[in-house]
């Protein structure tokens, strides 16, 4: 792709927000109206029950094919809505934000330049005069934002916030499943150099309508998918040299084990017949190659995946027609 192309696509991810959609969508054309360069927005209904999707089709019709509406039949949840988006994006450059009107659309074309400017695969957004209660939001975030960077190396300042800007090749190159959107930087060091990631300062304002989906319990699943972010990067690629390395050093600690009892059986003449060690050397050695096994097993998944086709976990009840989608083009 040319390295200055700036037609962008923005999507945006939507549950139990209908309040929310008129404000939205004016405030993101208000944002975007001295953008001098063609712009799409894809909304994603995330099966909500509360009428979000009928409220964004009829937005939709209103304001003209730029809009592109995806609805889903159930709740998936975010991160596949956000592949949805992706997958339906057309535009080199590719923006997220969230549908709470928490992040400002206005901040979308200085982004959009930075990001060419400087020459980088994602612009991450960091909202330094954040607007959320200090005890419940603030603090779980800093506290998370630390331990994510010192685990996985990709040091930023907010990784919870969605507004971003990536470059489209890029981002496409990743697929999203599970819970992966709390991590997309992570993910996307897997694919690019970390010095091609920034981020900048962004506005942030305090929820107007509607209900947080977040609350301080998501601490927890920010811990697990830190483990499991922490492993595909890693060894995502390689998973036997994680459970073989683990297996060779169990395995190895049994046959130490096994050896003294061996020296202690036939040169010392005792016996070991009743000794806890004895149990523990077999157990080792049985474990040890369990794991090598696992590995194995792991290498062959791995390869089998890299070489099937890739599928969506995601369902799509409706969706805006794209041979009828256009851009939204400066005046």
């Amino acid at each position: 792709m040319p390295a200055d192309a700036r037609d962008l696509s923005i999507v945006i991810p939507m549950y139990q927000e209908i309040d929310n959609v008129e404000p939205l969508l004016a405030r993101i054309h208000e944002g975007l109206a001295g953008f001098q360069h063609p712009w799409e927005l894809i909304l994603i209904d995330d099966g909500s029950r509360d009428g979000t999707g009928q409220r964004l089709t009829q937005q939709a019709q209103d304001y003209g094919p730029h809009v592109r509406v995806i609805r889903f039949r159930r709740n998936f949840g975010q991160t596949a809505a956000m592949q949805a988006g992706f997958d339906a994006a057309r535009g080199h450059l590719i923006a997220t934000l969230d549908g709470d009107l928490q992040n400002d659309p206005a901040d979308l074309p200085r982004m959009v330049d930075e990001l060419v400017e400087r020459d980088l695969d994602l612009l991450q957004g960091w909202r330094r005069d954040r607007q959320d209660a200090l005890l419940m939001r603030k603090i779980p975030s800093r506290i998370a934002n630390r331990l994510i960077g010192r685990v996985t190396g990709v040091r930023l300042h907010d990784y919870g916030c969605s507004l971003k800007v990536y470059r489209a090749d890029v981002i496409k190159e990743i697929r999203l499943f599970g819970e992966m959107h709390r991590f997309i930087p992570i993910w996307v060091a897997g694919v690019t150099a970390a010095e091609r990631m920034g981020e900048t300062v962004v506005a942030h304002r305090a929820r107007q309508f509607g209900k947080s989906k977040y609350g301080i319990s998501r601490t927890f699943r920010v811990l697990l998918d830190l483990l499991a972010a922490f492993f595909f990067l890693r060894f995502g690629a390689r998973p036997g040299h994680f459970f073989g390395s683990i297996g060779l050093l169990v395995g190895s600690a049994g046959g130490l084990m096994m050896s003294w009892l061996l020296v202690v059986k036939f040169v010392l003449g005792e016996d070991i017949g009743q000794r806890p060690l004895l149990f523990i050397a077999i157990l080792c050695m049985l474990a040890g190659l369990q794991l090598l096994t696992t590995g194995i097993l792991a290498e062959v998944m791995t390869r089998t995946l890299f070489a099937s086709g890739e599928r969506t976990h995601h369902r799509i009840g409706w969706q805006s027609e794209p041979a009828s989608a256009s851009w939204k083009r400066p005046v």
